[in-house]
């Protein structure tokens, strides 16, 4: 390593980068049965909180409609009661009579309002019900593969261990204006901070270089010199 040039070395940072950039590329890439795992549980998550929340309402209309046939029933038991007390006349018995009867009729339309709410009710409960029972199988199965998961993203961080070992001690003797402006640019050039000249040609963008551009290259020196087109560090490797 150390008859390599600078500009050698930054060529061997930028294998490292790259070679780290593909375990992270590895890292982010999820076993499929995990991902499906994952995406089950959220589905149940979802319709488990779609459902909650339209069980929460419809209880709210079943609460007050029981609410409304309880005060129509104390009406009809009330009526009765006046009707027992005061209804002294054939008059005032039809009176009577006839409220009774419209307290009757609301009180059986409500009833028939109320059951298909129940029924509902019973439904949605029943529906969350085996909701949180599918989520809850399904954690066992998930957890096991999130833990096969954490081991695999380890093991690609072991495996990227030397290579950070590796250019953390490159770049320490390099210089930092050089390192700091090719991180820059191969955080902007897609990860390719650094280019090869090859056949007098840019390899990165392809462009044919200026001779006066491919002289000052093949010196190697630090700063590096720069493709006038794509703007990435330029280094000849065939001398």
């Amino acid at each position: 390593m150390t008859d390599q040039t600078p500009l050698q070395r930054l060529h061997r940072v930028q294998e490292l980068d790259l070679s780290l950039d593909r375990l992270r590329d590895e890292e982010a890439n999820f076993p499929e049965a995990l991902r499906a795992a994952r995406a089950e549980q959220d589905r149940l998550n979802n319709e488990l909180e779609e459902t909650e929340i339209t069980l929460e309402g419809v209880e709210k209309r079943v609460k007050q409609a029981e609410f409304d046939l309880t005060s129509v029933r104390d009406q009809i038991a009330r009526a009765k009661e006046e009707q027992e007390k005061n209804a002294f006349d054939a008059r005032a018995q039809s009176q009577y009579g006839s409220r009774l009867q419209q307290l009757e009729e609301r009180l059986e339309e409500m009833e028939e309002d109320l059951a298909p709410l129940r029924e509902r009710q019973r439904e949605l409960t029943e529906k969350a019900s085996g909701l949180r029972e599918q989520h809850r199988t399904g954690r066992p199965g998930l957890a096991e593969l999130e833990g096969a998961d954490e081991k695999r993203i380890k093991g690609l961080h072991a495996q990227g261990e030397n290579s950070r070992t590796e250019r953390a001690e490159l770049v320490g003797g390099l210089d930092s204006r050089t390192v700091k402006e090719y991180d820059q640019i191969r955080k902007a050039k897609k990860g390719l901070g650094l280019a090869e000249v090859k056949a007098g040609r840019c390899s990165a963008c392809n462009v044919m270089l200026p001779v006066n551009i491919q002289q000052k290259v093949a010196l190697g020196n630090i700063p590096p010199v720069k493709c006038p087109s794509c703007g990435r560090f330029l280094i000849r490797l065939d001398m």
